[in-house]
């Protein structure tokens, strides 16, 4: 019993799919700093030169993240290597950014 209890639990999408805010740090740190800032409150400098306002992140839904990351919105463009589990991850932490 405690074997079928185990199994069930290795195939549960909750578990299999679990993201990772620390791997998405990882990931944010190398592909979205650079224009995000640090703590996703946008780079000024980056802001100005390409005329836009750049919102806090943080509370926008997963699927507008999604959106952003893989189809760019706006003045974006899509970032290039950001996919599967490394996109659910960088998702989870652009949560951790909300203020």
């Amino acid at each position: 019993m405690i074997a079928a209890i185990g199994t069930l639990l290795s195939l549960s999408p909750i578990v299999a799919s679990a993201a990772s805010a620390e791997a998405g740090k990882a990931v944010f740190t190398a592909k979205c700093k650079t224009c995000h800032g640090e703590d996703g409150a946008g780079n000024p400098a980056i802001a100005k030169v390409m005329k836009v306002e750049m919102k806090q992140l943080g509370g926008e839904a997963d699927a507008d993240i999604k959106t952003a990351v893989t189809a760019g919105t706006g003045k974006m463009k899509p970032v290039a290597g950001v996919a599967g589990g490394d996109l659910d991850n960088v998702i989870a932490y652009v949560h951790t950014l909300k203020k």
